[in-house]
């Protein structure tokens, strides 16, 4: 005989050993005693197997928490690595604007650095350095390109020789910036 037959309607799917204790209180037990030996064995068997899943389920929930534990741990690492790649990912992107800019290579990186990290005071202060840079770059590019005047007080005395030998562009040159020079000289050369 099954504890389904012996609980009969009172036998649900699923019971506990405490409901399946309270169902068998109800009934009536025949007196026979090898009968009652039998269902005694049933349900030790049943309390045994109940007590056997529900050890199983936890050690099963252990596992699973631990499970989740190293998921939870592996996507705390995975957004750690993700928030670090974005932040040099960031540098990378402003240093190459400043390089664009003209920025020297090292005042670049500490600049993008600033930026991504939000201290603005220093993102002006590396500013005004690249500017102060720039400007003296420029004077110096200025200064080397700009000729040395000649010697004395830089005007130059045109000579009759000189003049004979002027072009015809110069000559109406000459007329029209100091006419007075031009018909004294062209007097001479005639």
């Amino acid at each position: 005989m099954t504890l389904k037959e012996l609980l009969g309607d009172s036998y649900k799917d699923g019971m506990t050993p405490g409901e399946i204790e309270a169902a068998l209180a109800s009934i009536q037990l025949p007196t026979d005693t090898k009968e009652i030996e039998r269902l005694q064995k049933a349900l030790t068997k049943s309390n045994s197997e109940a007590a056997d899943y529900k050890r199983k389920l936890q050690e099963k929930q252990t596992e699973e928490e631990r499970a989740e534990a190293e998921r939870a741990e592996k996507t705390r690492a995975m957004e750690e690595e993700l928030a670090t790649l974005k932040t040099q990912k960031a540098i990378a992107d402003n240093k190459a604007q400043f390089l664009a800019l003209g920025y020297e290579d090292t005042l670049a990186t500490e600049t993008a650095e600033a930026m991504v990290q939000g201290d603005m005071a220093k993102v002006f202060a590396n500013q005004k350095k690249h500017q102060e840079a720039q400007r003296t770059a420029l004077e110096a590019e200025l200064l080397s390109k700009t000729p040395t005047p000649p010697a004395g007080d830089g005007t130059e005395t045109l000579t009759k020789e000189k003049f004979a030998k002027l072009g015809y562009e110069d000559r109406v040159k000459l007329f029209n910036e100091n006419p007075t020079l031009y018909n004294e000289l062209a007097k001479t050369e005639n």
